[in-house]
């Protein structure tokens, strides 16, 4: 990634002509480009198409990310917003604590490699200067899911992670906004569920079916609205969409939620809107893989997800 600093002499520039002015861009057409596709980021964050219009201020960081994954067409924009460049919660020698943004994968998808930018990607450039910059995925959070997510920097260090999920010792506390009111107001899911392959979700498994999968959750109201509850969720396993499916088949889809309402009401057009599923991993606890101390990590709630809190507040 190319990154320069706007000089005070350059400040009131258009963005797209001050780019246009960098070495490696020669014409306004060329930073256009650059900005369509997804490469150009100020002080780390990448902007819209629509910034090429807007003023350079003296000190901002601008710079282009030229073999950015997925950038050699133009970028999805409905996402890219989400997609600024990483919060590093917690970084060694042995492990990297990510807090995710809603939007983003955690890697890509099988058989779409590069079509668009993961927190893999970003830990690659994250880490380009240093012997060591692979990060390897630990486990998994959705890609609308917001918060927490853990790489190790090392194969003993994940696998010994990776140990850690299976026995289910890791601590994953989520936030959640579920529709209506849950009663009781704490208890445990246990369900048995199965991935279905070719719709890509969760079913409820019956009887002997072989691809069944114990799901088990501990949660708790921590406060009750007028028509939704915001909820705290433990996790005791860890399946793919997990908490969205076990809320919603007890009649209480997380606000947002698209896939996983198994006949639940629509949401009432009185409620306020959030523009993907109402979940935050927030707390993320283990065993730290070489110092062997147990760590604790935590995540504030994103802006999306304060701001619906609020509202449902004013609602009350």
């Amino acid at each position: 990634m190319q990154e320069w600093t706007v000089e005070p002499t350059d400040e009131g520039m258009r963005l797209d002509q001050w780019l246009a002015g960098r070495t490696d861009a020669g014409s306004r057409s060329r930073a256009s480009q650059w900005l369509s596709r997804g490469k150009v980021y100020v002080n780390g964050k990448p902007v819209e198409p629509a910034a090429r219009a807007d003023r350079v201020i003296a000190g901002q960081r601008i710079s282009v990310w030229m073999d950015r994954p997925g950038s050699s067409k133009s970028a999805d924009r409905s996402a890219v917003g989400a997609r600024h460049l990483l919060t590093v919660v917690h970084q060694d020698d042995a492990i990297v604590v990510v807090d995710k943004p809603a939007g983003l994968l955690v890697e890509p998808l099988p058989g779409r490699e590069g079509e668009e930018s993961t927190l893999v990607d970003l830990l690659a450039d994250h880490f380009r200067h240093e012997r060591r910059a692979r990060s390897h995925v630990v486990h998994r959070i959705d890609r609308d899911t917001s918060g927490l997510v853990l790489f190790a920097r090392s194969t003993a260090a994940r696998d010994t992670l990776k140990d850690q999920f299976e026995r289910r010792t890791p601590v994953r506390v989520y936030h959640a906004v579920v529709l209506g009111q849950p009663v009781p107001t704490d208890g445990t899911w246990r369900d048995t569920l199965a991935w279905d392959a070719s719709s890509l979700r969760q079913r409820q498994a019956h009887g002997r079916d072989a691809r069944g999968k114990d799901a088990e959750a501990r949660y708790r109201v921590v406060e009750q609205f007028a028509e939704a509850a915001l909820i705290e969720v433990t996790l005791v396993t860890g399946k793919r969409n997990q908490i969205r499916v076990q809320a919603a088949m007890r009649g209480h889809p997380l606000l947002g939620e698209r896939l996983y309402r198994f006949g639940a009401p629509p949401e009432p057009d009185t409620l306020p809107r959030i523009d993907r599923q109402a979940l935050h991993a927030w707390t993320l606890g283990f065993i730290h893989p070489t110092t062997a101390r147990r760590v604790t990590y935590t995540s504030p709630l994103p802006k999306d997800l304060d701001t619906l809190l609020v509202a449902l507040r004013k609602r009350r």
